[in-house]
């Protein structure tokens, strides 16, 4: 699990150390504030580690950090990514289970990290981003756009999460959390989405099939999580990254999902979820209080960061002030 990190000049992050991290881990804020920056920048060091002497890989950790920097972020040079108008390098620092994992580098840098120290333990988990748009139905043109073509697009959280997708499905017991998170994830789909060599992804409901281009939006979302719990690509030690769990779900299956988000977490998988949804940010409050779960808040609001914790109470943010100020006019008109 992510203990701790720390971000400087890191594109709109000039300065962030986020400690005691938890199972459920929650960034709000306005737009373009750098929740999802944050979110690609955490994922990017995460595969760096898990892709590091996989397999006959034979790259060193700096050649993948650099790669995946370079198509996470889409960047001609890496270099870009220092902050505007910084005066000093770009540095990150992970703590992962108290192994500590940072590299930094200049705004001059092209492919080339030289500055890379790595003390954490080889990973056979998998992290996954998932973002705020669905991909089953962008499958085949993110592989062939990426595999085939490698030009920018898509970058490497979608390409990923595609890869992730296109493993079958394993069979066997599996966690018992696992079982009954499909189960409830299932339940909210009201049928099941898989993938048949001919016909593609396809929502079955009953006895019926729908082409998956013609599937509400979020049915795919919340089916790409089932089938990574169902090809078993995600683990007991998988971290998921969540851009804007709330996007196109109505509140009811936000709540579920988010139901189902704890229950992961209560088995292992550690969470990053990035939202500006009042009404996620008060089910995660409950769901902190009910249980007394630390469920700590990074707040992007008026060019900084904020730190807190849901287990001790709803944060000072813009998204909370605003929908408190909404419940006040209307409590004034219902007494005039």
């Amino acid at each position: 699990m992510l203990n701790r990190i720390e971000l400087t000049n890191f594109g709109p992050l000039r300065q962030i150390e986020w400690k005691n991290l938890g199972p459920i881990n929650l960034i709000i804020g306005a737009n373009d504030t750098g929740k999802t920056f944050l979110l690609k920048a955490l994922y990017s060091g995460m595969r760096t580690l898990e892709e590091y002497k996989r397999g006959d890989d034979p790259r060193t950790a700096a050649e993948i950090l650099a790669d995946k920097l370079h198509w996470t972020f889409q960047a001609e040079k890496i270099g870009d990514l220092v902050s505007k108008g910084a005066n000093a390098a770009l540095s990150c620092s992970l703590s992962l289970d108290h192994r500590e994992f940072s590299y930094s580098f200049g705004k001059d840098t092209t492919k080339q990290i030289a500055t890379v120290e790595n003390h954490v333990m080889t990973r056979a988990s998998n992290s996954v981003f998932l973002p705020a748009k669905e991909v089953l139905s962008l499958y085949h043109i993110i592989l062939e756009s990426r595999e085939e073509h490698r030009v920018f697009g898509f970058d490497d959280t979608y390409l990923d999460l595609a890869r992730a997708l296109r493993q079958s499905p394993k069979g066997g017991k599996n966690y018992s959390e696992f079982g009954k998170s499909r189960q409830r994830l299932e339940t909210i789909l009201g049928g099941k989405v898989d993938y048949d060599e001919k016909s593609g992804w396809q929502f079955k409901k009953g006895n019926q099939r729908f082409p998956i281009g013609v599937t509400a939006e979020g049915i795919k979302k919340i089916a790409i999580l089932d089938t990574l719990l169902g090809n078993r690509y995600l683990g007991t030690d998988s971290i998921i990254f969540i851009d804007e769990p709330e996007a196109a779900l109505h509140p009811v299956a936000i709540s579920q999902l988010l139901e189902i988000v704890a229950m992961l977490a209560g088995r292992g998988i550690q969470f990053f979820l990035a939202s500006h949804s009042y009404f996620v940010v008060k089910k995660l409050f409950l769901i902190a209080q009910e249980n007394s779960l630390s469920i700590p808040v990074i707040s992007a609001d008026r060019n900084s960061w904020q730190y807190a914790d849901l287990k001790d109470g709803m944060p000072d943010n813009s998204i909370i002030n605003e929908s408190i100020e909404l419940y006040r006019q209307e409590v004034e008109l219902a007494l005039q």
